[in-house]
C-alpha cells in the first residue's frame, strides 16, 4: 500500500449512534481496481466528491461471496484495511477477548446482529435489496432480510434489471421521506445489485461480461445514487458507509466469478464519511 493511499480513519461512533441516520451501502461485486481506476479517470462524480483525495481504501472482505460477506458485516466486521493491524471497528457485538474493539467502537450488547442492536437504539432498520441472498423467495433469501424491521426486493431491484439502482434508490427515498419516518432515526442498507453479472447491458455493443463492462455499470451507480445521498441530507445529515462485499475475476490467472480467494475477489474498495444537511 503506497504512502498516497486512501486511509479513513475512524471517527467516534458512540457519538454518532443515535444522532444521525445510518448508511450501509454495499456495491456488490466491485472490484478494488475498477472502484480506483474509476475514480483516478473522474468517472465517479457523485461519490467523489464525499471520498478521501486518494479515492477508495484498499481492504480485504471477510467473505468471498456475498452471503458470507454479508453475514460478517452485520455482525460488525467490515472489510479490514490491507495493512498490518490491528483495526478497531466502528460497530461490535459484545464479545469476550476481542481486540478491535477501542473507545470510539459502538457497541450492542445481548444482540447477535449489529442491525438489531440499532434496533434497540431507536432506529427504523430498512433493507432494500439486489442479488438472491435478499430476494426473500426462500428461505436462504429471507435470512439476512430478516434481520430488519423492513425488508423490500422484487425484480426491478435485482441483476437483471437495467435500471436497478435507480429503482432501489427512489424505494429508499420514498421510505425517508414517509410521514411515519419523519421523525424516526433510519438505518438504511441497500444491496446495490448492478454490478454483479449480468452487467454486460451497460457497456454498448458488449456481448460478454468484462472489466470494462464492469466499470460502466459502476459509472451507471454512481450517477444514480444522488438521490439517495439528498434525500439523506435533507433529514438532517448521515453517516454512510459505501463499500464491496467482495469483488470478481474475469480471467485474471483462469479464474472466473468469485467465491475463492484470488486478488480480485478478496480485495475490496472501502470508504466511509459524513453527509451534511
Amino acid at each position: 500500500m503506497s504512502e498516497r493511499a486512501a486511509r479513513y480513519d475512524n471517527p467516534d461512533m458512540r457519538a454518532v449512534v443515535g444522532q444521525r441516520d445510518l448508511l450501509l451501502l454495499t456495491l456488490d461485486t466491485l472490484r478494488y481496481d475498477a472502484a480506483q481506476a474509476c475514480f483516478e479517470r473522474g468517472e465517479l462524480p457523485v461519490l467523489a466528491r464525499h471520498l478521501h483525495a486518494q479515492g477508495w481504501e484498499r481492504r480485504h472482505t471477510p467473505g468471498s461471496f456475498t452471503y458470507a460477506a454479508h453475514a460478517a458485516f452485520f455482525a460488525g466486521f467490515l472489510p479490514t484495511p490491507a495493512r498490518p493491524g490491528p483495526h478497531p471497528r466502528l460497530f461490535a457485538l459484545d464479545f469476550e477477548g476481542s481486540e478491535t474493539i477501542a473507545a470510539g467502537t459502538a457497541v450492542f450488547r445481548d444482540r447477535a446482529d449489529i442491525v438489531g442492536g440499532l434496533a434497540d437504539a431507536g432506529y427504523r432498520t430498512i433493507c432494500i435489496g439486489g442479488v438472491g441472498f435478499f430476494n426473500k423467495r426462500n428461505p436462504l433469501g429471507s435470512q439476512l432480510p430478516d434481520l430488519f424491521d423492513e425488508s423490500h426486493w422484487h425484480p426491478g431491484l435485482g441483476v437483471t434489471a437495467h435500471d436497478s439502482t435507480a429503482q432501489q434508490v427512489a424505494l429508499a427515498c420514498d421510505r425517508l421521506r414517509s410521514e411515519e419516518l419523519r421523525d424516526r432515526r433510519c438505518f438504511v442498507f441497500v444491496n446495490v445489485s448492478a454490478l454483479h453479472q449480468p452487467n454486460r447491458h451497460y457497456l454498448p455493443g458488449a456481448e460478454a461480461d468484462g472489466y470494462a463492462s464492469h466499470c460502466a455499470a459502476l459509472r451507471y451507480v454512481d450517477a444514480a445514487l444522488a438521490p439517495l445521498l439528498d434525500a439523506l441530507r435533507a433529514r438532517g445529515g448521515a453517516f454512510a458507509i459505501v463499500c464491496s462485499d467482495h469483488g470478481t475475476a474475469y480471467g485474471e490467472d483462469g479464474f472466473h466469478g468469485h467465491r475463492l480467494a484470488h486478488e480480485t475477489v478478496m480485495t475490496v474498495p472501502y470508504a466511509h464519511f459524513f453527509l451534511d444537511p
